[in-house]
């Protein structure tokens, strides 16, 4: 049933048994790792040296990246290769978007699609990539950079979401703990957390000033990090207002201090896409003049920014397929109700002593299957993103160079995710006819 049946899968004898909900998240979201790991293979240099090889895909095709084919590619495989496997996935997650809306419980006869036929989805998902790596080359990379400039910049604020509410549930969680227990522990443990964020955050302040401005020029860098670390000292003396504190008891430092330190990665990443060498010294220059045999590898895509992205992104996306949130604002927003979902782990949980995935959805879903799937869509298209360092050829067609659409979309990023929090903390007294518990 686990592969070609639409009933629930079979879990092994030592797992507990399961939500219905919980398991198929967990798989699509597997399928996205799946297809994350394919795409980082693709990247390394020793693969994509030999990605030449692949019938079509470099020599002998019309034209690679909108060059001809006298021209060689040997720079662009990986590219090319990760954009084609975050085209496949995405449209995977769009196919299943559009197939899953409007169901509203497990009775529906698509619910089978979504929770069951697991071997058939693989097989659709091999089928896509496979189908996406003959797709002509001409403008397509053009113009799917900016699907995945939108869409990623969907997803960090999906992600910034994702982080205030996990900011505020772990506030409220240790005051909570401080209040029935030894409050002198967990009130040291709050105030050395919170220590440690903002002196993380000071420090990488004063490291981008150092490595990615200069006394004479650099504006931009200057004012990006200035700019952030104003509305940062903003939102942390907001957080511990009287005021907002009489409206919201559990607000504090803890939470403006992992937004604080978030809002400096976020900021780190865009100045490493600032387009000038003087001013970006990890800045990543590929060109198309190396010969496909070479003996030497290409320029490799690692770099720090999209390492800590990546890590972000695993974790965002586990945290959007395991857990519902503590506030009902946030379970509306992301479309998730997982504690009224249906039948509990009663009767069909366990059958003769053989642990199942039971149904908890007859009464309605837990969550938003269509919405789920568009959430694993933009995470696609993120990790396309960070993967290729928001590169693009340029206007020659000769080189991969970072454009400044990169730099702006994640420094907007980061104030939508300042405002977003400095709402969170003055909504209460803005509108104090609503209920923000």
């Amino acid at each position: 049933s686990c592969l070609c049946g639409s009933a629930p899968c079979l879990l092994c004898g030592c797992c507990p048994s399961a939500k219905n909900s919980t398991i198929s998240r967990l798989l699509f979201t597997f399928f996205l790792f799946l297809s994350t790991l394919v795409s980082v293979i693709m990247i390394i240099p020793g693969v994509e040296k030999e990605l030449h090889k692949l019938p079509g895909f470099c020599e002998g095709s019309g034209s690679v990246l909108g060059l001809q084919s006298r021209v060689d590619c040997s720079s662009f495989l990986g590219h090319k290769a990760v954009y084609r496997m975050g085209f496949a996935t995405a449209a995977f997650f769009c196919l299943f978007a559009v197939l899953m809306v409007c169901v509203r419980s497990s009775r529906d006869p698509r619910a089978a699609l979504q929770n069951g036929f697991w071997f058939f989805k693989f097989l659709v998902l091999v089928g896509l990539t496979v189908g996406a790596f003959y797709i002509p080359d001409g403008a397509f990379t053009s113009v799917w950079f900016y699907f995945g400039v939108v869409g990623s910049f969907l997803f960090i604020l999906i992600q910034l979401v994702l982080l205030i509410d996990l900011a505020h549930s772990w506030s409220q969680r240790w005051l909570r703990n401080a209040d029935e227990g030894s409050a002198r522990g967990w009130y040291t443990a709050l105030c050395t957390i919170t220590f440690i964020f903002y002196a993380a955050s000071i420090a990488a302040i004063a490291l981008l000033f150092v490595y990615y401005t200069r006394p004479e020029g650099c504006t931009e860098g200057k004012a990006f990090i200035s700019i952030n670390l104003i509305l940062c000292l903003i939102v942390s003396i907001v957080s511990i207002l009287p005021k907002i504190q009489e409206a919201q008891p559990h607000s504090g430092l803890l939470q403006a201090s992992l937004i604080t330190l978030y809002t400096i990665y976020v900021t780190w990443s865009a100045l490493a896409n600032v387009p000038a060498q003087r001013c970006n010294p990890t800045l990543l220059v590929r060109n198309s003049t190396g010969s496909a045999t070479a003996t030497e590898a290409p320029t490799a895509w690692w770099d720090a920014p999209s390492i800590v992205g990546l890590v972000i992104f695993i974790l965002c996306t586990l945290f959007i397929s395991l857990r519902s949130s503590d506030h009902p604002q946030v379970n509306k927003l992301m479309l998730t109700e997982e504690s009224g979902a249906g039948a509990g782990p009663g009767g069909a949980a366990e059958e003769g002593g053989v642990h199942r995935a039971y149904d908890n959805e007859q009464d309605g879903v837990s969550y938003n299957y269509t919405f789920f799937h568009l959430c694993l869509l933009l995470a696609a298209l993120y990790i396309m993103m960070t993967l290729t360092n928001w590169y693009r050829p340029d206007a020659s067609l000769q080189v991969l160079s970072s454009p400044w659409t990169a730099v702006w979309v994640k420094i907007c990023s980061s104030w939508a995710g300042l405002l977003l929090y400095l709402w969170t903390l003055v909504a209460p007294l803005v509108l104090p006819d609503r209920d923000f518990s």
